[in-house]
């Protein structure tokens, strides 16, 4: 794949319309052209321990933030007539769904690929498992600050670049 987008949200409780930060990563011609990061305002309001424990993100970090159709009219135009990229791209799309229905915003049936599937297609059994460092590693990317919705976007792109 030459032209796609990588993208990550994090989510602040168990509902996946509660994202709370969103990553993307634009690529063309087989280069990252443009990235792209925002804290959201999570609907449903509040954040469970066990995502924060994830991420990090708190009320107070996003207390300020814009609410979700504010960030996404920023996303959309960067990504129109791009395939998706995520890992495991189940979540992410649901999350981007959710957060559509519960804005009552049109879903533009966007098309989506997945990077965990693609890895167990192309590794098999010789990755110890493949999870996202896991696999950005066996792709020669060292992800850091694993769980930043910006940085594991840019994690999933290598991947993309490398395996899709």
């Amino acid at each position: 794949m030459l032209d796609f987008a990588a993208i990550d949200f994090e989510t602040a409780n168990e509902q996946p319309s509660s994202v709370c930060s969103v990553g993307v990563v634009i690529v063309r011609g087989g280069k990252i052209v443009d990235t792209f990061y925002s804290l959201i305002h999570p609907e449903p309001e509040y954040y469970q321990w066990f995502c924060q424990r994830v991420h990090g993100l708190c009320e107070e970090d996003t207390d300020g933030a814009p609410v979700f159709p504010k960030v996404w009219a920023r996303i959309a135009p960067m990504v129109e007539g791009l395939p998706l990229v995520a890992h495991n791209a189940c979540f992410d799309e649901g999350c981007l769904r959710a957060a559509f229905r519960v804005y009552q915003m049109d879903y533009p049936d966007y098309e989506f690929r997945d990077t965990l599937a693609a890895s167990r297609r192309h590794f098999g059994r010789s990755l110890p498992d493949h999870q996202l460092q896991t696999v950005a590693a066996a792709c020669g990317f060292d992800l850091r600050n694993h769980h930043h919705a910006l940085a594991d976007a840019e994690a999933c792109a290598h991947i993309a670049m490398k395996i899709l």
